[in-house]
């Protein structure tokens, strides 16, 4: 059977590294933008030339028409999902309780719960077809202590495991494994626009006195879709370096 990945929110971190160790493994890979197109199109662009397969598609993942056309293009350019990795998300900036309004929660959950809820539900169509299929939800720490002045972000993630745990045991009577990652502090663009000193202050503060690589994230998605998890499903795995 053909592999064929949706990454979302892949045009870099976590899932640009995603999609090209995927690529590397033999997947046909859909990587998904929100606004950032040029980048989207040079990793697709490099995968190609890689002798790999790749496509980049725009699509807003708190929209239903978007998610939705997401799968429609995926389904006509590569053929039926296999894997889908659920890591579009926004964490809604640093804000007090106090000070959380509507449009944030809207804006929070409509990304990182509900999107994620609807492309499962679109993947999970087509995989009960195959009799087969994987979905790795990207949460965050943040779920387990609260984050900090990040309830909503925190929030969200917390929704998201649970929504890896009740999906999973809906599913796996049919071959359909789903887990979600849970990263620490991750070496990506968020961390790289911080203030030097409050990277070196964090930096300081983990056991092994480094971030983690996407890289290093993308390693333990590929290996949780290979066949050497077979059976491991509903679980949320952290990868903190000891934090």
């Amino acid at each position: 059977m053909k592999k064929v990945a949706i990454i979302t929110g892949a045009s870099r971190g976590i899932g640009a590294a995603t999609a090209q160790l995927l690529a590397k493994q033999g997947y046909a890979v859909c990587i998904n933008y929100y606004q950032a197109k040029e980048r989207a199109e040079k990793l697709a662009t490099a995968i190609n030339q890689a002798h790999g397969q790749a496509i980049a598609v725009q699509a807003n993942m708190a929209l239903e028409s978007d998610i939705l056309n997401l799968f429609e293009i995926t389904d006509k350019k590569l053929g039926p999902i296999t894997t889908l990795i659920n890591n579009a998300g926004t964490n809604g900036g640093i804000c007090e309780v106090e000070h959380i309004t509507a449009h944030c929660l809207q804006t929070v959950f409509a990304t990182n719960v509900f999107g994620a809820i609807l492309a499962s539900r679109e993947a999970i169509k087509r995989m009960k077809q195959q009799n087969s299929g994987n979905i790795v939800n990207i949460s965050s720490e943040a779920a387990k202590f609260g984050g900090t002045k990040m309830a909503h972000y925190a929030s969200s993630k917390a929704a998201l495991n649970t929504l890896t745990i009740a999906t999973a045991r809906e599913v796996a009577a049919y071959n359909i494994r789903v887990n979600a990652i849970s990263p620490g502090v991750i070496d990506t663009e968020m961390h790289q626009a911080s203030p030097p000193e409050r990277v070196a202050a964090l930096i300081n503060s983990l056991p092994m006195k480094r971030m983690g690589k996407a890289v290093e994230v993308a390693e333990l998605i590929a290996w949780l879709v290979s066949d050497s998890a077979a059976y491991i499903s509903g679980t949320i795995i952290p990868i903190t370096g000891a934090r």
